[in-house]
């Protein structure tokens, strides 16, 4: 089941809200919530159901024994066996086939390589979810959870079980219990969910679209520079307002039920440096890698660069087993490096525009990496982008995509700035008056049924990061 189907928002959303409401205290709440994300996640592969249960029971019994043991020898030795038992769960289901596929291509051998569709959907989210737990009850930053019920209802949380954001344990740890829905919850979730659909269903949705007709294998040998460069261009806001879009939704939800996640998007195409870029992008993985990798001392004595290269290889195979996702975490690592030995009182000093059109470059070239899995298709586009495989300057389908859309690219150019938030600081009085706020609803509204009748004609509108 998706966020962006009619089946999702008319039937099951709002009858998992009704029942919530209706429900007279948290503890009925909470089972709501849980009945309601096992069926969420049983939808498509009812299987893996069991796995979601079994992990959640494993590190439950672990956290409760690394609380109690914390202080001794015991406590190291038991998280260290628990991270053992997710990460090879994680590994075990994601990565086996690239692993077999690597040997075999080394070793000449033909062992079997299981199918790709055994991974069960949105496994790396909830097991990093998992793994912050175990490790902020070993750390003593958080209370262990008592009720395995609890525990459950944290990992299975529909709204943020398949793609994130990764919420800690410690962000709603006191939401568990004690937390109320208010009608500023109910606006402003309604207003998120509303945004997010609309950043999917009307603009990724469409930006696919051209995506999909300019990287196709028979085209992209006889794409032009300009078309290759205005495909990835697309590509990355596709992306972007793809992956906002289902964070959006995911915040939305959580609010209407009372629970107040992080934000996982801050306008990243407007960074000035790569670092910046990582501080606006998928936050929540971000601060992860940052806080359990980059300041551990995995080394020995901790070692920046040792642990830079360890935390973007990471990040790169976490988003895939494929090899353009390692060399993607570990092209925007070598940036990140620079950038650490420049400085960043250097930094600062360039001037805004140069800062901006490095970013964007840098960025970009990124989204091209991460779109080819095949490593021959990702060297025509390396290729491409320069004019070293002969491709012209321009070329007339190039053309011709950009003039019928230009209204789409435009749109979606001004939806990446923080317009609406600079007009709220800079116009307080104008943010809070009631023309602002029956404006912001009926617009609101508007996207939520035009993306609704979008939605009529849609197959399948999975979202890019299901598949992480």
């Amino acid at each position: 089941m998706v966020f962006a189907n009619l089946l999702f928002l008319y039937a099951f959303m709002a009858l998992c809200i009704i029942c919530y409401f209706i429900s007279k205290n948290t503890v009925y709440r909470n089972i709501v919530l849980v009945a309601f994300s096992m069926i969420f996640y049983a939808f498509g592969e009812p299987v893996y159901v069991f796995l979601l249960i079994f992990s959640v029971t494993v590190n439950f019994l672990a956290g409760l024994y690394i609380d109690k043991f914390r202080e001794s020898k015991a406590g190291f030795v038991l998280t260290g066996l628990t991270l053992v038992f997710d990460i090879g769960v994680l590994v075990g289901f994601k990565y086996t086939g690239f692993f077999i596929e690597n040997i075999n291509a080394v070793s000449g051998l033909d062992l079997p390589v299981p199918p790709d569709d055994i991974m069960p959907i949105g496994i790396s989210f909830f097991t990093f979810q998992i793994i912050s737990y175990i490790l902020d009850c070993y750390w003593g930053k958080i209370h262990v959870q008592k009720s395995w019920f609890k525990l459950l209802m944290y990992i299975s949380l529909f709204p943020q079980l398949i793609a994130g954001p990764i919420v800690r344990y410690s962000t709603i740890e006191g939401q568990i219990d004690h937390r109320r829905t208010d009608p500023a919850d109910i606006t402003e979730g309604i207003a998120r969910i509303s945004i997010g659909l609309g950043k999917k269903v009307i603009l990724a949705n469409n930006l696919h679209t051209i995506v999909e007709a300019l990287f196709s294998a028979g085209s992209l040998g006889s794409l032009s520079v300009a078309g290759t460069w205005y495909g990835v261009i697309v590509y990355a806001m596709q992306v972007y307002f793809d992956f906002s879009g289902y964070s959006d939704i995911a915040i939305g939800l959580g609010r209407l039920f009372g629970f107040k996640f992080d934000e996982n998007f801050r306008y990243p195409f407007i960074s000035k440096n790569i670092t910046e870029f990582w501080q606006r992008w998928h936050i929540s993985l971000g601060s992860f890698f940052r806080d359990y990798l980059l300041y551990v001392t995995i080394f020995g004595k901790r070692r920046q660069y040792l642990n830079l290269f360890l935390v973007w290889f990471c990040t790169g195979f976490w988003h895939g087993a494929s090899w353009n996702y390692i060399i993607w975490g570990l092209y925007f690592g070598f940036f990140i490096l620079i950038e650490r030995l420049i400085g960043n009182k250097r930094l600062k000093k360039l001037p805004a525009a140069v800062s901006h059109i490095y970013s964007l470059l840098v960025i970009t070239i990124g989204f091209g990496i991460f779109y080819f899995e095949d490593i021959g298709q990702l060297g025509t586009f390396l290729g491409n982008l320069v004019g070293a495989n002969g491709n012209p300057l321009t070329d007339r389908i190039s053309l011709m995509s950009m003039a019928s859309n230009c209204w789409l690219i435009a749109a979606c150019i001004i939806c990446c700035l923080p317009i609406i938030p600079w007009v709220k600081k800079k116009y307080k009085e104008l943010a809070q008056s009631s023309a602002y706020i029956y404006a912001r609803t009926a617009a609101c509204i508007f996207i939520f049924m035009l993306s609704s009748v979008l939605l009529v004609n849609a197959t399948n509108n999975p979202f890019i990061y299901w598949n992480f």
